[in-house]
């Protein structure tokens, strides 16, 4: 899919930041031509999730679209676009269910901004959606690979059987609806990432204000002993959990990528602090810019770790209604 010869700037979750988008393509050298951001010698790429929550969220996506359209950019489908798709998709009979991603209150606010910014669009939310179904659920490029939350090789080879460009279709979609499903794993673990069940039935609110009783857990930890060695999210784990050992059972449950293979690049996780590899080749590059973080760009190039020089972001200091 990709010109491997080629240098890309790889973006994170943009979630409606349009104008904090404009700053960084800008402090990355592309300008604005013919309405659409350009680069003479690069090409953006974008790690998914560019709507909900933000207050710019159809600018945001018409930005992105055009690059993409114009072969400025390519980007992959993040959880939020899959739950966009899930939310407009009736359910099969067979999963129970209305809708694939239902109707819920608090699904309803996930994707409120979104419906609530297309209100007077409907032509433009249902072009959108349509070209939902053209984003991949990953990009390998041999080199460096792309993903939203994960890389899991065991879902993603059979996927390739079906899809070989990852774009899925209405059909998985829906497939997806049905719990344990294939199509329901790979929607899962791809866009969502790796999880595990707070112990005793425990639950934690997180800084969403979202209840859970699961916490994203780290995908490529060699030797975790506790459930503190594998968390991966701004919510920390009560001490009494954080320090409780993990059983054999859980330890050989856990994915892990490991240091030999291909640079891989993921959004999805709410980080903070100053940008920077988790590993010579792995880099998450969300970093919560619609929380007034950071939006996050690695400066892709002919190298095959990661460098810690090569991270450009924008900081989301003020309301992006003020910009």
């Amino acid at each position: 899919m990709l010109d491997p010869a080629r240098s890309f700037d790889l973006i994170g979750d943009v979630h409606g930041c349009a104008h904090t988008l404009e700053r960084l393509l800008d402090a990355l050298g592309y300008k604005r031509q013919g309405g659409v951001w350009r680069h003479p010698s690069r090409q953006a790429l974008f790690l998914g999730d560019i709507i909900d929550r933000g207050p710019r969220i159809r600018e945001a996506l018409h930005i992105v679209h055009d690059m993409v359209d114009a072969g400025q950019a390519y980007c992959i489908m993040g959880n939020h676009e899959y739950n966009a798709l899930g939310w407009n998709t009736p359910a099969l009979p067979e999963s129970g269910k209305h809708y694939v991603r239902e109707h819920t209150p608090r699904h309803g606010r996930l994707i409120y901004e979104t419906l609530t910014q297309f209100e007077q669009h409907p032509g433009d939310w249902h072009d959108f959606l349509e070209w939902f179904y053209e984003l991949p659920l990953f990009i390998d490029a041999g080199r460096f690979r792309l993903v939203h939350a994960c890389w899991d090789a065991r879902l993603i080879d059979p996927l390739r059987q079906q899809y070989p460009d990852g774009r899925i279709d209405e059909h998985f979609i829906q497939a997806s609806a049905v719990p344990e499903s294939f199509a329901a794993t790979v929607c899962n673990r791809l866009l969502r990432g790796t999880d595990m069940r707070l112990p005793d039935g425990l639950t934690l609110t997180g800084g969403d204000g979202l209840t859970r009783a699961f916490f994203r857990t780290k995908f490529w930890e060699e030797d975790p002993q506790t459930y503190g060695d594998i968390v991966f999210q701004p919510d920390a784990l009560p001490e009494q959990v954080a320090n409780a050992p993990l059983s054999h059972s859980q330890k050989n449950a856990l994915l892990r990528y490991s240091e030999d293979e291909p640079m891989l690049f993921v959004g999805h996780y709410w980080r903070s602090g100053k940008p920077a590899p988790i590993r010579a080749n792995l880099a998450c590059l969300d970093y919560s810019a619609v929380l007034y973080g950071k939006l996050v760009a690695y400066r892709l190039d002919a190298e095959t770790r990661i460098d810690p020089r090569k991270f450009v972001w924008v900081d989301v200091d003020r309301p992006e209604a003020s910009q």
